[in-house]
């Protein structure tokens, strides 16, 4: 991908660049929505991934081109406070332009990017958290500042909630800037620490992408953070030293429960819940010899309480989970990423073939009319600079 996006910039721009950084897609192992709740979570970074060009402008516009997107932008340094429109991809680089500055670094000129993905869109692997650690490493080692990569994690995810506007928590960025082969990236959201938990070796990663995604997805998403906000607030009304939700003792759920209304009471169970499977995953996985079938039981167990607490399944997700529960290949399977949609994540032994792949996505398509896109994905490493002029 390091030379088809050289070559996207020539063509686009007359020139070569002199920065290109690369960041990988991610898989949610599990963790669901226990990041911005300041849980735990695992997840893993892929060799599919983002990979960025830029070079220094001499003026103050910022040009971007992308080879999967039609609509190429152009945007002023001095105008990035009005915001591009929702629908643009354009706003993730500008967002992380905008976030880096309000962060105290603010920039003399404007850049050129281009960019070429092969991260599937609307498969639950945050191409858009890869395009933002992509540009954050390509453009401070363009104008030669350096900031840690906890620093540039923090920044895109600030970019992301204060300028694309979506609540997430630290999951995406922090997988797709720790990520290191052959690990899951392990996140203690609370305290914003990162970790690297071994993959036990000979075993597999399978995306299986529904390509539907719910039209109110934006708002449910932006609903459960509500939701768990309010069962928040009555946690703290009873435990007042507690920090974010996942403080709330679990011994004590049922009393919770009593304070608040059924729908936050699912919401607040699951998140605690789900927090406490992380915790046992990652035990697991330290163990001299690691049970991988009693591993994986918890990522089915995640996707139940997804689908029955949560409420962030669908139909079509939780039809793939329970097709793949009935391979004794597959040690665990759940939704991946923020729901309503998307796609179901396989953690499979390497006799999991692409035939029985394929076997899954055609008893999806008897069943709703279009098959199951598959991904099969290996771990990768996270965020950082590909290549720079000076390395010819």
């Amino acid at each position: 991908m390091i030379d088809q996006v050289r070559e996207l910039f020539r063509t686009s721009f007359g020139d070569e660049p002199t920065v290109i950084a690369q960041a990988p897609g991610r898989i949610e192992f599990v963790g669901n929505h226990t990041d911005y709740n300041g849980g735990d979570v695992l997840g893993v970074a892929v060799e599919q991934g983002i990979v960025l060009a830029v070079r220094k402008r001499t003026d103050r516009l910022v040009k971007g081109v992308s080879h999967s997107v039609e609509t190429a932008f152009e945007y002023s340094l001095d105008e990035l406070e009005t915001r591009p429109k929702e629908s643009s991809w354009s706003r993730y680089p500008l967002g992380v332009l905008w976030a880096i500055q309000d962060h105290g670094l603010v920039f003399e000129h404007g850049f050129d990017f281009a960019v070429v993905s092969n991260v599937p869109s609307g498969a639950g692997m945050s191409s858009s958290a890869a395009l933002e650690l992509a540009t954050a490493y390509a453009v401070l080692e363009e104008v030669i500042h350096e900031f840690s990569r906890k620093d540039i994690v923090r920044i895109c995810r600030y970019a992301e909630n204060h300028y694309v506007g979506v609540p997430c928590g630290i999951l995406d960025q922090g997988v797709s800037g720790f990520g290191k082969k052959d690990h899951l990236v392990s996140i203690d959201c609370k305290n914003e620490s990162f970790g690297n938990v071994p993959i036990p070796s000979g075993t597999h990663f399978w995306i299986f992408n529904t390509d539907v995604k719910h039209s109110l997805v934006d708002s449910l998403y932006s609903e459960r953070f509500s939701e768990c906000g309010e069962g928040f607030e009555v946690a703290k009304s009873l435990h007042p030293n507690i920090e974010c939700l996942v403080d709330y003792p679990l011994a004590e759920l049922d009393s919770l429960g009593e304070h608040l209304g059924s729908k936050p009471y699912r919401r607040v169970n699951h998140v605690l819940n789900e927090n406490q499977r992380v915790k046992d995953v990652v035990k697991l996985l330290g163990e001299p010899e690691v049970d991988l079938h009693l591993t994986g039981k918890f990522l089915f167990n995640s996707h139940a309480s997804s689908r029955d607490l949560f409420r962030n399944s669908t139909e079509e997700l939780d039809y793939l989970v329970s097709l793949l529960e009935g391979y004794d290949q597959v040690f665990g399977a759940r939704l991946t990423g923020g729901g309503f949609g998307g796609a179901a994540m396989a953690w499979t032994s390497a006799s999991f073939s692409e035939s029985d792949a394929n076997a899954v996505s055609s008893n999806y398509e008897r069943r709703f009319g279009h098959p199951a896109r598959i991904i099969h994905c290996e771990s990768g490493d996270g965020a950082h600079i590909a290549w720079k002029e000076s390395s010819l």
